[in-house]
């Protein structure tokens, strides 16, 4: 019995040291020296033929029981609207005076926006235009053929019990890694040793917390890269964002302080690296996040500091209004695109309806997180250019190399009511137009 047991012993011990060994070779050298293998691109290249053949197999198993088109199954949108503004629409038949029609107008926009609006539909998950064989997308599809349902269930057993134990002991060994290797760290003067030091630390558990989520990133134009000193902004999906970026080079972060598991990443940090954080209460004085930014650019041996202009996570298709404190600062700013695909999983934290965990959870199920970053030139604001313009001028080049569309909607809508100067600002729009056609009309004016 003694010598049974010994047996079970030995050779779990092998099992594991045999584990041990593929988890340092295939894992953690590539992530120390930030090499890929290629056995995620191979990953990924079957989950995209496996895509391709559950698209041919949904839109026959469509055909076969004649139902729409398989675009119009997946709907992009509940409203069809006409691109066309308050001015081409209310100018044609106004002749300088109040008429009792236009008020169609604002009831019909009215209408549009109860059933479906351009802000709130960017704080939902995107829908694809065909089924993913993830269990929670939008669309349920899994019974247009026996053969997709087959595929459909061995890909939830292979996602929930392969893949996400290996990702979650992954990303577990990354924190620990960054929690114990940032307290050592912490311990050295300050100098160039500590700061070398802390920026492998950082970048070798980003890079591990990356694989851990499944991500696949693919970094385009690096000679643009944030240089020491500079602002860095990035159009904003997920907490995750912060990850990735950080897989390729280090930053100081500037946002809320957290608790939790973010809270004590943060802390780690804190211990190694220069970030601008605030409690929740600082972050409503916009002159003292604009100061302590200031003051760290001031210091051109700083890192970059990373920030989110949006203030809150976009669904990934669209980018929305920029803060203008940001750009108020000086200094140069190095834009960043981040656009992930969502074919192999939702990116997207909808913190309205997910907890934290419950979307690192979401991700570590999904098939993978792939994503492109487009490191941008550097930008500064021009003369006599104001800090709203310069946003502006910086949104739109994210939003053009990422493929997303551009909304001037402040991201604060998606917990807070619409500012009465919203209202009034159209209020005043129709009033001048009113008030020009006057000029060519019966002379009338509102």
């Amino acid at each position: 019995m003694d010598k049974d047991r010994e047996g079970h012993g030995l050779e779990e011990g092998k099992i594991l040291f045999i584990w041990t060994i593929l988890f340092v070779v295939l894992v953690l050298l590539p992530s120390m020296f930030r090499v890929s293998l290629g056995i995620s691109h191979f990953y990924v290249k079957i989950v995209i033929k496996m895509l391709e053949w559950a698209t041919l197999q949904i839109e026959e198993g469509v055909k076969k029981q004649k139902l729409l088109a398989l675009e119009n199954l997946i709907s992009t949108g509940i409203i069809q609207r006409e691109e066309t503004s308050m001015e081409q629409e209310i100018a044609g038949q106004c002749q300088g005076r109040f008429h009792l029609a236009d008020v169609m107008y604002f009831s019909k926009k009215g209408c549009e926006v109860v059933a479906e609006d351009e802000v709130t539909r960017r704080f939902s998950s995107e829908e694809l235009v065909s089924w993913n064989l993830l269990s929670r997308t939008n669309a349920n599809l899994h019974h247009a053929s026996w053969q997709l349902t087959a595929v459909w269930v061995i890909g939830i057993l292979f996602r929930y019990c392969l893949l996400m134990p290996f990702r979650v002991c992954l990303v577990v060994f990354s924190v620990l890694l960054l929690v114990s290797a940032t307290t050592v760290v912490g311990q050295f003067p300050n100098g160039r040793v500590k700061c070398w030091l802390s920026n492998q630390v950082q970048m070798i558990c980003a890079t591990l917390g990356v694989r851990g989520l499944g991500g696949l990133v693919h970094f385009h134009n690096r000679e643009n890269r944030p240089q020491e000193g500079g602002i860095c902004v990035a159009n904003h999906t997920s907490p995750l964002d912060v990850v990735i970026l950080a897989s390729d080079g280090c930053y100081s972060l500037v946002g809320q302080a957290h608790g939790g598991l973010l809270g004590l990443i943060q802390k780690s940090c804190m211990q190694t690296t220069q970030h601008v954080l605030f409690e929740r209460s600082e972050m409503k004085d916009c002159h003292l996040v604009r100061k302590k930014i200031r003051e760290h650019i001031a210091d051109k041996t700083n890192l970059p500091i990373l920030i989110f202009p949006e203030g809150t996570c976009i669904n990934n298709t669209s980018v929305m209004m920029f803060k203008k404190g940001s750009f108020e600062v000086g200094g140069t700013i190095h834009p960043v695109a981040i656009k992930y695909d969502p074919r192999f999983g939702d990116a997207f934290w909808n913190s309205t309806k997910y907890s934290m965990m419950t979307h690192i959870f979401n991700v570590m199920t999904s098939w993978a997180m792939v994503c492109n970053v487009w490191y941008l030139p550097p930008m500064v604001k021009e003369e006599e250019e104001d800090a709203v313009h310069f946003a502006n001028r910086v949104k739109a080049v994210i939003a053009a190399r990422g493929g997303m569309s551009v909304l001037p909607w402040d991201g604060g809508l998606k917990r807070k009511k619409v500012k009465e100067s919203f209202k009034e600002e159209q209020q005043k729009k129709y009033c001048q137009i009113v008030i020009e056609n006057a000029s060519v009309g019966n002379g009338n004016v509102c």
